[in-house]
């Protein structure tokens, strides 16, 4: 899986593994974004706000393979570095390092294989969505299939707002948002 690019974000897709269902919508990652300001977690949590994107929260990113079925998610690693795997023991691993943000669509499984000392970040996802935690575990589809259909598409690209890179690879052209 060879990332593209696209307006300094890298964007990858990964396929249904029977376990995790992942996207038809691919996987963003932006290069450093450079917030002022000295607290990268504030600062995040406000650029998030600002483009309709709430629930924020900090910590790091759990351990074992898992998705939402019923939201979208963005993480911005605001110190340290890690490597996350994303698309299931088979999909894309990335090393992230601060200030790069990571959107990761409904249904696409992330965990952290490693991380750095101090490592945080700060996620939040699509005003009025929040995010439920499936594993992958046996009888979890096709309930989560239906679920993961229903999740609407974002108004805004949480790092670039309007006509960002989310909406131009997420929607059709022509297709209003739907959140």
């Amino acid at each position: 899986m060879e990332p593209r690019k696209h307006d300094r974000v890298r964007y990858f897709q990964v396929a249904d593994d029977g376990t995790f269902p992942n996207s038809g919508l691919p996987m963003l990652v932006y290069s450093a974004v450079d917030l002022p300001g000295e607290d990268a977690a504030e600062a995040f949590e406000r650029l998030f706000h600002s483009n309709g994107w709430g629930g924020t929260w900090r910590n790091g990113v759990y351990d074992f393979h898992h998705y939402h079925s019923t939201a979208h998610e963005v993480l911005a690693v605001c110190a340290s570095s890690a490597t996350i795997q994303l698309g299931g023991p088979s999909g894309v691993t990335l090393d992230v390092t601060e200030g790069q943000c990571l959107v990761i669509p409904a249904g696409v499984a992330h965990k952290r294989v490693r991380s750095g000392p101090g490592f945080l970040v700060v996620g939040a996802y699509p005003r009025g969505q929040a995010p439920d935690l499936c594993r992958g575990g046996p009888g979890e589809r096709p309930a989560a299939d239906r679920r993961i259909a229903e999740v609407a598409l974002p108004r805004r690209d949480p790092v670039r707002g309007t006509g960002g890179p989310l909406e131009q690879l997420w929607i059709a052209p022509g297709t209003p948002p739907v959140v």
